[in-house]
């Protein structure tokens, strides 16, 4: 039988597995569930004490993965016993995931991703130019569905985001439908984006209100068309 118990580092949830993994394991999938649901994205768990793991078991922690993975986080596992390694080697299960000796390790190793995945955001943004722009769009949530910015401004205009004056209604992390229109041909576009930055009312009041998002699931098609746009203004600008 597999017992697990539960415990935090941070933003971290460190799941102590002990028993057996196996065909009544699924209890670890729905706290994994549990764990996402209510805003936990990085786990690590602890085979310690774990006595077995039969196949079954394997597709268990397969499924607990990938539940981790499509939910945009990260799942790592971390004193896998010697008894152990064989059934990881032969379901090629090691190859696909991140293994670590010691608590210390794997936790470090949480916050070293979060600073290559820093640099990669930021190179990402650098391979991209920027439009200075006053465009009108339409914001609204991509949870109620209801208009919450009509005409507001982008005033800073990118392939991976945009910085937008004039709303005030969002949060950090919030999901959004940008909807706007791309001159000459007035095309509409409409784009999922969540929000990464609000400036500071104090420390820079002339950029509030206002709220810098990140474009998401951009398709390569039209993300090409934001870059023709961009490209095609920016021509006109060193032009004049």
């Amino acid at each position: 039988m597999l017992e697990i118990k539960i415990r935090q580092n941070s933003n971290i949830i460190i799941l102590d597995l002990s028993g057996r993994v196996d065909a009544n394991s699924a209890k670890l999938v729905e706290i994994v569930g549990q764990c996402l649901r209510e805003g936990y994205a990085d786990i690590l768990c602890n085979l310690e004490e774990v006595e077995s793991i039969d196949y079954i078991g394997i597709s268990v922690l397969v499924i607990a993965y990938k539940e981790v993975v499509n939910n945009r986080g990260r799942m790592k596992f971390m004193n896998i016993p010697i008894h152990l390694r064989g059934v990881f080697t032969v379901s090629g299960m090691d190859r696909a995931i991140e293994i670590y000796a010691t608590e210390e390790s794997a936790l470090n190793s949480f916050k070293e991703d979060k600073v290559i995945e820093g640099i990669k955001k930021m190179q990402l943004r650098r391979r991209f130019k920027r439009l200075p722009i006053d465009l009108k769009i339409e914001l609204k949530s991509k949870t109620s569905g209801q208009p919450s910015c009509l005409k507001v401004d982008i005033l800073n205009l990118s392939a991976v985001g945009a910085f937008i004056f004039g709303c005030d209604k969002f949060k950090l992390g919030d999901e959004l439908i940008l909807n706007m229109k791309l001159a000459p041909r007035e095309e509409e576009l409409v784009l999922d984006a969540s929000v990464v930055w609000i400036p500071d009312k104090e420390v820079q009041p002339h950029e509030y209100p206002g709220i810098g998002v990140e474009f998401r699931n951009l398709s390569a098609e039209t993300q090409q068309k934001l870059i023709d746009f961009i490209e095609r203004n920016l021509s006109f600008m060193s032009s004049d």
